[in-house]
């Protein structure tokens, strides 16, 4: 049964006023910053220390107990158009915590201003830069959430088609995978989700990202990929998502190709629940999964 926590989220975001018609991009993004903002100021055992990842701004977060050698490469979601670290600062700090892992959490160029194929190449440039620091691929984790969780995907399928050492393992949260809107979720879910709507998604985001290039693209939509040779993939989404089948459809086609596959559908979450941990427990769960999949797949704790 869902927590009582959750049904009070649900009644804030139901008695939200809709955002007005002429609201511009920039309006929207200090919007969701100020939502994040009101989770309050972080532990005070947490780090946060930008830096210059190859040429792409990034942040490490850390919680007191990160082993230095363990690292998390984060994207965030939002949609390729709003989000930033700064907005998934919370998230990425209770990550560190729950993986006992360093968070490399990255501020990838965004769309309008910079389309695919930008933020895979910022993601694939932190990835190296991690990889030209030191940091053992078997000791490395690629996750991140909606937008963030389909470029952790096309990262993977970027990074194998190098030729470049592949992470231990993937996290995707409620991944968006298929920007060319195809999943009956898009429909079939529409009453049950309150953050998402497929015209949000169609019309906004996904025209700005995919610009003149094919909605499947692989790199765009990690759908329509080759699933062969990536690592494990731990793939969470809510049963009461419009990405639903962006995520169950992945995780089938993975499972397909031979992938080590746990898809774990969550009943009644919300499209990234993990971000509300701080007033929802289910996110905090949802997270210290992630956190053991972590700890199992670079060998903190035994499989």
């Amino acid at each position: 049964m869902a927590s009582q926590e959750l049904q009070g989220l649900l009644t804030m975001f139901k008695s939200r006023p809709a955002p007005p018609a002429d609201q511009t991009l920039a309006e929207r993004r200090a919007g969701f910053e100020a939502m994040a903002a009101g989770f309050g100021p972080l532990p005070g055992d947490i780090t946060v220390t930008p830096v210059d990842a190859g040429g792409v701004k990034a942040e490490w977060v850390a919680a007191a107990n990160a082993d230095p050698g363990t690292v998390i490469l984060y994207l965030h979601g939002g949609g390729y158009v709003i989000g930033s670290p700064a907005s998934h600062r919370d998230l990425t700090q209770r990550l560190s915590r729950a993986a006992g892992a360093r968070v490399l959490s990255v501020d990838y160029r965004m769309a309008p201003e910079s389309p695919f194929p930008a933020a895979v190449e910022d993601a694939v440039a932190a990835y190296r830069w991690l990889l030209a620091q030191g940091a053992d691929p078997k000791r490395m984790v690629i996750s991140g959430d909606s937008a963030g969780g389909g470029l952790t995907l096309a990262t993977l399928v970027a990074l194998r088609d190098a030729g470049v050492a592949l992470p231990a393992a993937a996290a995707p949260i409620s991944p968006w995978t298929d920007l060319a809107m195809t999943g009956e979720s898009l429909k079939t879910r529409a009453h049950l989700d309150p953050i998402i709507t497929p015209d949000l998604l169609g019309s906004g985001m996904a025209a700005a990202y995919i610009g003149s290039h094919d909605a499947r693209n692989p790199l765009i939509s990690p759908l329509y990929a080759d699933y062969h040779g990536l690592p494990p993939l731990l793939i969470q989404v809510g049963e009461s998502e419009v990405l639903y089948d962006d995520a169950a459809r992945v995780a089938q086609k993975a499972k397909a190709a031979g992938v080590d596959v746990t898809f774990e559908p969550w009943p009644d979450m919300i499209h990234v629940w993990h971000l509300f941990s701080a007033m929802l427990p289910e996110g905090q769960q949802a997270t210290e999964r992630i956190g053991q999949f972590v700890r199992q797949r670079t060998g903190l704790v035994a499989v």
